[in-house]
């Protein structure tokens, strides 16, 4: 059974020197594996979200309190408590360092959200100007509609000029029987023209 196998694994693997000294190529169907970073990955979003919280207590009236009241609390202990308990004599330099690194941190935050804030207003910005440009079309479109309405009206024949038109007919015919100077004249030449003596004499 031992040379049946080492003959089959003769069989599958490559023979000649170019098999052994060509590297093996990555394959397309299949995902590349991840690569190792040496820096820590973070979420983008998440930071953003964060350092905006920060800023806006930062700006807030209880932060102030909460760091006078702090302030105030460390000098007076750094000077009324036992020479033993204190930690931070005057010239309080370690309170001058946690000051300045608080304020070296809170610069950089507080840039970091007026930068996410700018742009939330830069796409509300374009939000609104595209919205702008689909409102002045709808108003060019129902301007235009509305003019064109009026341009065909101006054609339609309204109440008051049938009105007009039917008194000066009827003063028309008005003037026409006081001209032929009785009441009993037809005053439509077509029905005088269809009837014939004959016919009225036959009536009669």
């Amino acid at each position: 059974m031992a040379p049946e196998r080492d003959s089959a694994t003769r069989e599958r693997t490559p023979a000649g020197a170019t098999a052994a000294t060509r590297p093996r190529a990555p394959r397309l169907d299949q995902p590349r594996p991840p690569r190792r970073r040496v820096l820590p990955e973070w979420d983008p979003e998440a930071f953003g979200r964060l350092s905006e919280r920060i800023a806006r207590f930062l700006g807030t009236g209880r932060f102030i309190v909460w760091m006078t009241a702090v302030i105030i609390l460390w000098v007076l202990w750094n000077i009324a408590a036992p020479r033993h308990l204190r930690f931070d004599e005057y010239p309080f330099i370690f309170l001058t360092l946690a000051l300045s690194l608080q304020a070296s941190y809170a610069a950089p935050l507080i840039l970091l959200a007026q930068n996410r804030q700018d742009d939330r207003d830069r796409v509300n910005l374009e939000q609104d100007r595209k919205q702008n440009e689909r409102s002045i079309a709808d108003t060019e479109y129902l301007t235009r509609e509305i003019a064109a309405l009026r341009l065909g009206l101006g054609e339609v024949a309204t109440r008051d000029w049938i009105r007009s038109e039917l008194q000066d007919l009827v003063k028309e015919l008005e003037d026409r029987r006081r001209h032929d100077g009785h009441a009993g004249h037809v005053v439509f030449p077509a029905e005088r023209s269809d009837r014939s003596p004959g016919r009225d004499a036959d009536d009669r």
